[in-house]
Parts: structure tokens; C-alpha cells; sequence
């Protein structure tokens, strides 16, 4: 990177970071408490550590064959790789190797897949349940009825650990479309939270570049932020 995309780079991150701390002051939450996960799926590794340079620890990739080719090797250990994208269950394996939270465990074969990785790689692995709140035909994500059930599979799993939910608003032109998406996937942590009661269902991962203030408003914890860090 020349030094203006460093500047760039670093003016966006400012930037966001502001954003955040406006959003939960707004919210009266800690600003401390939200996460932003940089989804670095559209660039290469040059950009990654100088993000990392910036302070940015937890960086979210789509694909598992992308991401093996971009962090090897890997990024320092106080870093953390996030799964954000669909994953079959022929990469399981793969994805609890290279991944520290695998956000898009939607359906019980993957959960069984998993759970066979991470006891093959003896690891204890963190999921988070992937919701499709909004019922879009075209996105991933289990229907909020069988959530309880996912739940329930997954602790079952004696290797993983269910750490919270996650969704995909769909894409609006007003962000106040989406808050009722997003309240959605709050009120079902916290029944899931009443069922599970031994379980830290303390991660709400929703929002992104378009409407991750009005996540932060209700409640997401981590934020995942692309094109408003590293341009479209």
C-alpha cells in the first residue's frame, strides 16, 4: 500500500470507530462492548496487516479456501479469523482449523460436522447460530422456530460452544427498515437465554456498513463492516 491508501485506510477506521461510539452513547451502552469485525473478504493480505497496524483484531472472510490462501501465515494470536459466509460441510474440517468463530452454523448436519473437526483437531470451538430473521428466500440462515432446537444440538456437542446468534438484515435504502430484524434477533437471544440459562449467549452479531448503527441501537455486540473500511 502507498502512504495515501494507508492515510485512507486509517481516516476510515477513525472514522467508524467514531460512528460506534456515537450509536451506543445514543444507546446508552459502552461503547467498549461492540466489536467491530473488519469483512476483509474483498482484499489482500497487504491491507489485512496494515488494519491490524490500525488495531483492528477480528476480520471476517466468506469463503474457507479464500481465507487459507490469505492467512498463511497466519495473523498474529491476539488476532481472530471470523467465518461469516455459508459453510458446507465438506470444509468443516478446514473451517475449525483456520477459524476462531464460526458464524453461520445454520442447519444440524453442520453441526455434526463440526463437532467430528473439532474433536479430530481437539479443540473446543466457538458457533454462533445463524438466523434468517427476515425469512429471505435467498439468504442463509435457520428459521427462528428452529433456532431452540439448533440450540439444543449444539449443546449437545461436546466440542463446541454456542456463544450467540448472528443475521443478515436485508439490503434497505432506509436502515430504519431493517431495526424490526434486528430487535427480532435480540428478543430470540434472550429466550434462548432463558432455556440455556448455563450458556453465554453474550454475542449478537448484526449489522453492517448500511445499518450497523441501527444494530448497535438494539443491541449487536459485533458489527460486521466491509466497504466502510476498505471502500467498495
Amino acid at each position: 500500500m502507498n502512504d495515501q491508501d494507508r492515510d485512507d485506510l486509517a481516516q476510515r477506521i477513525i472514522h467508524a470507530r467514531q460512528a460506534i461510539v456515537g450509536a451506543a452513547e445514543s444507546a446508552n451502552r459502552d461503547p467498549s462492548g461492540i466489536t467491530i469485525v473488519a469483512v476483509s473478504k474483498t482484499v489482500g493480505r497487504e491491507v489485512i496487516d496494515v488494519a491490524y497496524d490500525f488495531g483492528l483484531r477480528h476480520f471476517g472472510e466468506n469463503r474457507v479456501q479464500d481465507a487459507q490462501a490469505k492467512f498463511h501465515p497466519p495473523l498474529p494470536s491476539d488476532a481472530s479469523l471470523h467465518l461469516i459466509g455459508q459453510l458446507q460441510t465438506n470444509k468443516a474440517k478446514s473451517a475449525a482449523a483456520l477459524f476462531g468463530l464460526i458464524e453461520s452454523v445454520d442447519r444440524p448436519s453442520l453441526v455434526e460436522a463440526l463437532e467430528k473437526a473439532a474433536a479430530s483437531l481437539q479443540l473446543s470451538l466457538p458457533v454462533l447460530i445463524q438466523v434468517n430473521v427476515a425469512g429471505e428466500a435467498q439468504k442463509a440462515g435457520c428459521d427462528p422456530a428452529d433456532a431452540s432446537v439448533l440450540a439444543e444440538t449444539i449443546a449437545l456437542a461436546p466440542h463446541l460452544t454456542l456463544r450467540g446468534l448472528m443475521t443478515i438484515a436485508p439490503l434497505a435504502a432506509d436502515p430504519e427498515a431493517v431495526r424490526p430484524v434486528f430487535v427480532g434477533l435480540h428478543d430470540l437471544r434472550d429466550r434462548l437465554q432463558q432455556r440455556f440459562p448455563d450458556a453465554d449467549l453474550g454475542i449478537l452479531s448484526m449489522g453492517m456498513t448500511n445499518d450497523y448503527q441501527i444494530a448497535i441501537a438494539e443491541g449487536a455486540t459485533h458489527v460486521r463492516i466491509g466497504r466502510a473500511l476498505f471502500g467498495g
